[in-house]
């Protein structure tokens, strides 16, 4: 990749490591990585079960919960994913061994 990509991404991770990312991840960010649509699947559901249990439930409940369940597991999908790559970089970069001394 050459050009304005490479710079987008050269970007992109500097800002990642101002922000911390070259330290290796913690158990949460493990298992976000190794489950990104389990974490998204889980976190949607239980938006949209939580707005389909209120009482007295109204049409645009179910639509807020629908919608924000798709949103949010998306939204936790993506950053499983996100975390993933990380992890990859940082074992490629050598500055973590993996998932070794769990």
């Amino acid at each position: 990749m050459t050009g304005i990509g490479q710079v987008v991404v050269d970007g992109f991770w500097a800002v990642d490591r101002a922000l911390g990312g070259d330290q290796p991840p913690a158990c949460s960010q493990r298992f976000a990585a190794a489950h990104p649509l389990g974490l998204a699947l889980f976190t949607g559901i239980s938006w949209a079960v939580f707005f389909l249990l209120l009482p007295n439930t109204q049409p645009l409940d179910v639509v807020i919960g629908l919608a924000g369940g798709v949103f949010l597991g998306g939204l936790f999908g993506l950053t499983g994913l996100y975390e993933r790559c990380r992890q990859r970089r940082l074992v490629r970069l050598g500055l973590w061994e993996g998932s070794k001394g769990r």
